[in-house]
């Protein structure tokens, strides 16, 4: 990874486009200091304080520290995640938005404003609940409807900057920009954990054993996230011999490779971003349902913890089995093969190839799925375990670790790509 991030840097595009996003990333952590007029921050820092290593923080720990500044980014780019959840599960549903994307380019074009708008509204509920929720007691007292309404504003227009500049990373930076927007949220809260560890072992709250042990698994966790992310099957391919006039084509041998993790993070990301929404609803008041909600949809009692785990469990495994559908598709790859005279050995081309490719898929899919799914859960398990003050679980470890291995080969295939280009020359 090293080695491929300073060859990188000798090249003066790449260069170019890695100091664009740097800026990009820059601009976002210094947008996470600038707060929010009229919110009194004493008061938000007690709310956060009262319910310690609790869903407050794992919001604060999702969005990069910028919902404990409440700055302008405190509602992050997740009401764009959860958009884009809602619009490709209605592209399934409805026949209009499945043309779309079938449309290539303007297709997308045109799917993606929808995400936007979709995007900002849900954006303009979240400020709500957090200005007239959650946060509430801070609002200065003074203030009046058209204070509140700025507050508002603000953090709709804070989204809606996040989205611009992930969209600006992804068009001219090295690409995957909502996902980068997300690692250098996580990571940056990685130094604050850290430092709580060491004061409680130095206070001897925390036994070093522990923390021995909990350093251990939590490094096998991470390479066993690069090995399923880099996993992959390869299904053999020949294609028969083909005489054109005087040439004869084709007689070649290949291999079709099927990653065991074809969906990368995005599973994840959303069971997170979904689990999220009725742990936010218990912050708004402290109703029946919120209090029903509390207990048994969130990771902090013994019940929670477990209800919460098989939801994770189940969403990972959904959206990995979506994901992968959407961007394998086995029948049209079994006739591309047919149409070129390319067949599995042992496989009749045609409809057998289709079955035999979605059985091997699917297999691989459940493994992928299930494996991202345990690890999901396992740190936060540990955490419980070891009472330990970790506000970052399986979740934040498997987005930073596969978003690190996909902007790492995002750049490899542009550098591919500038050789290619320099060779044509």
């Amino acid at each position: 990874m090293l080695s491929t991030l300073k060859n990188a840097w000798k090249i003066p595009e790449i260069r170019k486009k890695m100091n664009f996003t740097l800026l990009m990333l820059l601009i976002f952590r210094l947008g996470s200091s600038i707060p929010v007029p009229y919110m009194n921050k004493a008061i938000i820092k007690s709310i956060f304080e009262s319910s310690q290593y609790g869903i407050l923080q794992f919001l604060d720990m999702m969005a990069g520290g910028t919902f404990s500044n409440f700055s302008i980014f405190a509602t992050n780019i997740y009401p764009y995640i959860t958009a884009s959840i809602v619009i490709q599960l209605l592209t399934i549903a409805i026949p209009s938005l499945e043309e779309l994307a079938k449309e290539g380019e303007e297709g997308r074009k045109k799917i993606n404003k929808y995400t936007r708008i979709l995007a900002m509204v849900l954006a303009a509920v979240t400020a709500l609940g957090y200005t007239m929720g959650i946060f509430r007691s801070a609002l200065d007292p003074s203030v009046g409807t058209l204070q509140k309404a700025i507050v508002v504003i603000t953090l709709v227009a804070g989204t809606a900057f996040l989205i611009w500049i992930g969209e600006q990373i992804t068009e001219y930076g090295i690409g995957n920009g909502i996902s980068l927007i997300i690692f250098v949220g996580i990571i940056s809260r990685f130094p604050a954990d850290v430092i709580g560890i060491v004061r409680g072992v130095a206070a001897g709250s925390i036994g070093i054993l522990k923390v021995i042990i909990f350093a251990i698994l939590f490094v096998a966790i991470i390479a066993f996230v690069v090995a399923l992310q880099e996993g992959e099957r390869k299904i053999p391919v020949q294609y028969a011999k083909r005489v054109v006039g005087r040439k004869m084509y084709g007689g070649q041998s290949t291999h079709i490779p099927v990653k065991v993790s074809m969906a990368g993070v995005m599973p994840v990301i959303f069971a997170s971003s979904l689990l999220s929404l009725p742990q936010t609803i218990t912050l708004f008041s402290d109703g029946a349902f919120a209090q029903w909600v509390a207990k048994y949809l969130t990771p902090q009692g013994t019940v929670g913890l477990w209800v919460y785990s098989i939801l994770n469990v189940a969403l990972i495994m959904f959206f990995t089995y979506f994901y992968t559908a959407i961007q394998f598709n086995t029948v049209e790859y079994a006739k591309s093969l047919q149409q070129n005279g390319g067949f599995i050995p042992g496989i009749r081309p045609g409809r057998p190839t289709s079955e035999y490719l979605n059985k091997v898929v699917s297999r691989l899919t459940f493994v992928g799925g299930f494996s991202l799914a345990i690890l999901a859960i396992l740190p936060l398990i540990m955490s419980k375990i070891f009472q330990m003050p970790i506000n970052f679980g399986g979740t934040a470890v498997i987005i930073v670790v596969g978003v690190a291995l996909e902007t790492v080969k995002q750049i490899e295939s542009q550098m591919l790509m500038r050789h290619y280009k320099g060779f044509l020359k």
